[in-house]
């Protein structure tokens, strides 16, 4: 299992707006970074995703799953692009913000401070552990 990234602006998609779609999740679409789109093609059913509200809130809510590997983002004019399904598993107990992130050393080398404008990122299995831990799950 790999582990990952999505970022949403809760004013445009919102943890709770992806709960409400229940297991069968949604397409996360939109996504328009080469970057990102290579994240999303690296992505396996059953993989697990933090999802961070970024803009407002800067904090680490929830994770996803995987429910549906890649495959044209039907939002992409020019076909370039790919989306993935996503559900939402379990929201954190605690919220992570992105200044409890910069504060743990131990995540210094998080793609969340090291990219911080790319809005899918990979994140490295102790760092997840960590995430977890101080998100209460």
């Amino acid at each position: 299992m790999a582990y990952w990234l999505v970022k949403s602006e809760p004013s445009v998609w919102s943890w709770d707006q992806q709960v409400a779609k229940g297991a069968e999740g949604e397409a996360w679409t939109g996504v328009r970074n080469h970057t990102a789109k290579l994240n999303m093609m690296k992505m396996k059913k059953g993989d697990r995703a933090f999802f961070y509200h970024s803009n407002e809130g800067k904090e680490i809510v929830g994770i996803a799953a995987i429910v549906k590997e890649h495959y044209p983002d039907p939002t992409d004019k020019t076909e370039k692009f790919v989306c993935v399904d996503i559900a939402a598993d379990k929201p954190l107990k605690k919220p992570v913000t992105l200044v409890a992130v910069k504060a743990e050393p131990k995540l210094a080398e998080m793609e969340l401070l090291k990219q911080s404008r790319l809005s899918v990122q990979s994140v490295k299995p102790d760092e997840w552990k960590l995430v977890c831990k101080l998100g209460g799950v």
